[in-house]
């Protein structure tokens, strides 16, 4: 704020040019209120008491007006230019949040998924280990003498009326105790099938029909590392294996089933299954293999530790197999 005198000149319609030491300016409006500009591009608005020569001033600088309009319109392209990234910013977090939740849950789909492959895999591992371990268990020892003399339990009522006739040697009774008491109905679930008889009351004939193709599967599943299953094909030397496995291990069960049931001193176990005929072309039922048993002999065995095929052929037997073509018909049988 300040006091100044000056002089100027009209130029009409309110336009004058003012002289000072400072140099030339326009100024315009009216009496006691004009407004000028000099060649800097300063600004000066003028208020005066008019006839006095005394005024009030204000001064500005276009240059810098401009540049400060300038700058706060900068600002708010700046402003602008921030919000873009706060928002590009809030977008990708979210984005990238949104990834890491989908990432999260597939990655939670896939361990639920390896983990039912796994059930899977190792369900199918206890069937077939199941398949080869049949002969580890065994019905329950029945003492014939003991229930003869009426010592017997709520489960052997059923049987008592043959107790004497058992000891005897009645070989009725024998058919008639096993079709009581079902000695080889728990495996029937394999889909095996059996024939009993015999003519000597000192041992029992057993036929297992073996039925490989309903029981043995030819493909396992195999599990991927990201948890997909596959089927695959056994190779023909694991298939056969197995079969084999099957089949010496059902044989020794029968054997078990047989001296726990009745008071033979022998059984003899012929396998019968379905084998390829080369020269007809036909799938043939036929003998593969013949096992005579005898009760002492069988007491030694330890049957939680011994391989079912290597015990089988411990004992008095017909058998061709090989692991590239399994079994073959047998010459001939035991009796």
């Amino acid at each position: 704020m300040g006091l100044n005198f000056r002089k100027s000149i009209s130029l009409g319609k309110g336009l004058k040019l003012n002289l000072s030491k400072s140099g030339p300016s326009v100024s315009f409006g009216k009496t006691g209120l004009r407004q000028s500009i000099n060649l800097k591009g300063q600004t000066r608005t003028t208020v005066g008491i008019p006839g006095t020569g005394i005024y009030y001033t204000k001064s500005s600088n276009v240059k810098k007006i401009g540049s400060g309009i300038a700058g706060l319109f900068n600002k708010d392209k700046k402003d602008e230019k921030d919000d873009k990234k706060a928002d590009k910013k809030g977008a990708d977090k979210k984005a990238a949040d949104k990834k890491a939740k989908t990432t999260a849950e597939a990655k939670a789909v896939d361990e639920e998924l390896i983990a039912q492959s796994q059930a899977q895999v190792e369900e199918f591992a206890a069937s077939i280990e199941a398949l080869k371990s049949i002969h580890k268990q065994s019905d329950g020892y029945i003492d014939w003498e003991a229930i003869a003399n009426g010592a017997v339990s709520g489960d052997l009522k059923e049987v008592k009326p043959f107790a004497e006739s058992v000891l005897a040697g009645d070989i009725d009774a024998y058919l008639n105790v096993i079709e009581e008491v079902g000695p080889f109905d728990d495996l029937l679930e394999y889909g095996s099938g059996f024939e009993v008889g015999t003519d000597d009351p000192s041992f029992l004939e057993v036929e297992f029909q073996v039925k490989s193709d309903e029981v043995i599967p030819t493909q396992y599943p195999d599990m991927k590392a990201n948890g997909e299953i596959v089927m695959k094909d056994f190779t023909k030397s694991a298939y056969y294996e197995i079969v084999q496995d099957y089949v010496s291990s059902t044989m020794l069960r029968v054997a078990r089933d047989t001296f726990a049931l009745l008071p033979v001193q022998k059984v003899v176990i012929h396998a019968v299954d379905k084998v390829l005929n080369s020269a007809t072309g036909n799938d043939e039922e036929v003998t593969i293999a013949s096992v005579k048993i005898k009760r002492d002999a069988l007491a030694t065995v330890n049957f939680e530790r011994v391989d079912p095929s290597d015990c089988l052929e411990s004992f008095e037997h017909f058998v061709k197999f090989k692991k590239t073509t399994g079994y073959a018909p047998v010459d001939r049988v035991l009796a």
